[in-house]
């Protein structure tokens, strides 16, 4: 497993360099890697942005939110829960999640996120960085945003 780990993030790594382009680091996954993109969102018709996103082994989740009245507890729960689902349709798990980005609305809320966020990714959790979105907040008033990257 630890080797498997090892491989995806030197992929991960090659593919995000930007020494040599995307192109190259899909060249070097495999002559049969192309993008792949799951549960489009669309804007009057048009394609504005993907649910996940996939490359070779590499899925890329967009940021989830929690659009509905409540706390910063209830909101990361839905969140996590979107997050799972999303990684489902994709063919993933949080148990292969490597990164984990944390959008908060407020930095005092850190601690109750943690405290939701904390076993939801199994006994060896991703990476992980949080931090408190400038003024005007995270958008569709939601408490908290994530965003991940794992592999299948």
């Amino acid at each position: 497993m630890q080797t498997q780990r090892r491989s995806v993030l030197k992929n991960l790594l090659a593919l995000v360099a930007g020494v040599t382009g995307v192109g190259m680091s899909a060249k070097a996954m495999g002559p049969s890697t192309q993008k792949e993109v799951g549960n489009i969102t669309y804007d009057q018709d048009v394609p504005l942005f993907s649910g996940h996103t996939k490359l070779g082994n590499m899925v890329f989740i967009a940021g989830k939110g929690a659009h509905f009245v409540g706390d910063v507890a209830a909101h990361t729960d839905h969140v996590l829960k979107e997050l799972e689902k999303e990684l489902i349709l994709a063919g993933s798990s949080m148990d292969k999640v490597l990164k984990v980005t944390v959008y908060l609305n407020d930095i005092a809320d850190y601690k109750a996120m943690n405290d939701t966020y904390k076993g939801r990714f199994g006994k060896k959790p991703p990476v992980r960085s949080t931090v408190a979105v400038a003024k005007g907040g995270v958008p569709g008033d939601s408490l908290v945003e994530m965003d991940c990257i794992a592999y299948i």
